[in-house]
């Protein structure tokens, strides 16, 4: 049997760009070759695709961040998707001083690895769902539905899943009458609360305010990135509980593992830049809670219509042991030492055969959408 040809896509134009680019390197790093013909497809930071004369190798986003690994590749060609079915599914362009080469690449199965806007929200997806090429993952709803956080817990109250209390504000209206709104969360929520934008991951832009000082440099900071902000009630003495999806109709949940954070909280620099936070696989929490976060993990999965993988976070009480879904993560770190993998490595299934599972998904799920009528 011919090798598959798989398009690895990474980098993006999100804050999340480095985390993505080790994501990639641990996934070039376990594709077998003997199976899969591995091609880098990399999103530069301006939005740019290029096809890089060679893969990401960093695997730890620290080093991507703090190392400066990875730089663009100058002698890349230009890469652009097709957005039509066919069996070129990107054109290169080489060019040169006088003269451009266009060229074509047919892709079997597309892996996106893209953290955050630009790529986890449903954009890429669509592009992919044009060109009819199968993908690793999310489609388009549960794409958008996941990345934006005030929509999925919308989802997730329509469904009766338990969420903390929250509240949506919008940049405007914080621009208009920024006391307004701080009275407002106040009476709502009370101290303490997170501030989050609504549509990044990786904890970036994301505060803890005690108080109103802190809650008006939390908002002003979270709308740098969005103009949508989504603020949550504390969880008393949270726990951080974590818990991987992987199927399609039928989705299996895996062990549920604990982040212990270095910090206050798991921020972006006490998961990608502080070493002192560390994992606890399987989580030390009663069989009972296990059963119940595997349980909700999946009901969270289904509610958004989601495919391929998810992360599901949740926030377990520390006095009172009441669970909350906190958020679900589409395309979740995929390094060998991020938790998704951890906690599926834990259940029996290492990373080079999640990977399989994982493209073999993508080709099932595509091959059942063939068979829908396109006309009346």
């Amino acid at each position: 049997m011919r090798k598959l040809r798989v398009g690895v896509v990474y980098g993006g134009r999100s804050g999340e760009h480095e985390v993505s680019l080790a994501s990639a390197a641990a996934v070039f790093q376990n594709l077998d070759p003997s199976r899969y013909e591995a091609i880098p497809i990399r999103i530069e930071k301006d939005g740019r695709w290029a096809l890089p004369s060679r893969a990401p190798h960093l695997m730890k986003a620290a080093d991507v961040i703090t190392r400066g690994g990875d730089r663009p590749d100058a002698s890349a060609k230009e890469a652009h998707l097709v957005a039509h079915p066919g069996g070129d599914t990107l054109l290169t362009i080489d060019r040169r001083e006088s003269d451009a080469t266009v060229s074509s690449l047919g892709l079997d199965v597309v892996f996106p690895v893209l953290h955050g806007p630009y790529g986890e929200d449903g954009t890429v997806q669509g592009l992919l769902e044009l060109a009819n090429v199968p993908y690793v993952g999310a489609g388009v709803l549960a794409s958008a539905v996941g990345m934006d956080k005030a929509a999925m817990k919308l989802v997730f109250v329509a469904k009766g899943l338990p969420i903390c209390d929250y509240d949506v504000v919008m940049k405007r209206d914080w621009k208009h009458d920024e006391h307004a709104v701080l009275r407002t969360v106040t009476s709502k929520l009370g101290f303490p609360m997170f501030v989050k934008p609504a549509n990044l991951g990786s904890s970036v832009g994301i505060s803890k305010a005690k108080h109103s000082a802190e809650l008006r440099a939390a908002i002003e900071l979270a709308a740098e990135f969005d103009r949508k902000i989504v603020i949550e009630a504390a969880v008393p003495n949270a726990r951080e509980i974590e818990c991987s999806v992987l199927g399609n109709e039928d989705p299996e949940a895996s062990v549920p593992g604990e982040i212990i954070p270095s910090r206050e909280f798991y921020d972006y620099e006490a998961k990608y830049l502080d070493e002192g936070s560390r994992t606890v696989i399987p989580a030390d929490i009663p069989e009972a809670v296990t059963a119940e976060v595997r349980r909700l993990a999946i009901d969270a999965f289904k509610a958004v219509d989601c495919a391929g993988m998810a992360r599901v976070d949740f926030l377990l009480a520390g006095d009172s042991g009441v669970l909350y879904v906190n958020e679900l993560n589409t395309i979740p770190g995929f390094t060998t030492i991020s938790m998704y993998s951890k906690m599926w490595d834990a259940s029996g299934l290492p990373y080079p055969r999640l990977i399989d599972r994982l493209i073999a998904l993508a080709i099932e799920r595509h091959t059942e959408k063939q068979q829908l009528r396109t006309s009346v």
